[in-house]
């Protein structure tokens, strides 16, 4: 793969720490929902940096969008959220990855389980559903800290109302909203089981988020009975 010239056309803000990047690729090849891509900054001194960022949305000609989140004292993500600016370059490489991927052919139902930011590949998954007008059954479990941190908030809750067969269930670890029932907690055996799929079912499962995360809810999976074959995972350490 190389590196191609790549050009910010309109950013979205998600969360307080959160902005969705739209980029301008000049013959992008496309993409799978799933995969990912490198980022690169080259500064004035010839410097240069790079991150991996998951795509969010399924190909959509020459435009891609990656949802970065703010890192303190991160040497990337802070200067993409703060100080990238609508019509400055970057360097994109990719599209990365064939094994954490879902294709709108595919059948059996999914199950997605998403800690903090680890729902960016999940929502590509969600969109590319919706555009190709499958009707497999989704469900969505998504772990975060509190309620300003959900990415797509609006958009998931529109989503549930309109896209028959996507469910989504949120577990809130430090605050839970007005009205809401039961105590803030971990996502446990208890959230799985009553949000998920039976594994008779035998669901593809997704899983993405910080490698602890990722390794507990896969315990659970298979600890209910899941095969491990069919959970697929994808972890991730700050990304700066």
């Amino acid at each position: 793969m190389r590196w191609q010239q790549a050009r910010l056309v309109h950013r979205r803000v998600e969360t307080p720490t959160a902005h969705t990047l739209v980029l301008q690729v000049p013959g992008w090849p496309a993409h799978v929902p799933g995969q990912h891509v490198d980022l690169r900054l080259t500064a004035a001194d010839g410097y240069q940096a790079a991150r991996s960022y998951s795509l969010a949305a399924p190909a959509d000609g020459d435009h891609i969008e990656v949802t970065v989140q703010r890192v303190p004292d991160g040497e990337v993500s802070p200067f993409l959220v703060d100080g990238y600016r609508e019509g400055d370059p970057i360097e994109v490489r990719g599209p990365i990855g064939g094994w954490f991927v879902w294709r709108p052919t595919q059948t059996d139902p999914v199950l997605l389980v998403a800690g903090g930011s680890g729902v960016v590949p999940l929502m590509a998954m969600i969109r590319s559903r919706r555009s190709a007008g499958s009707r497999t059954p989704f469900r969505l479990i998504y772990s975060v800290r509190t309620p300003t941190d959900v990415f797509y908030a609006d958009e998931l809750r529109r989503r549930v109302r309109d896209d028959a067969g996507l469910d989504v269930a949120y577990v809130y670890t430090r605050e839970a909203p007005d009205g809401w029932s039961g105590e803030p907690h971990r996502l446990g055996l208890a959230d799985v089981n009553t949000h998920g799929w039976p594994p008779e079912l035998t669901p593809l499962v997704y899983v993405c988020g910080p490698t602890g995360f990722v390794e507990t809810v896969s315990d659970l999976l298979v600890g209910l009975g899941h095969p491990a074959r069919r959970v697929r995972t994808e972890r991730f350490g700050p990304t700066g």
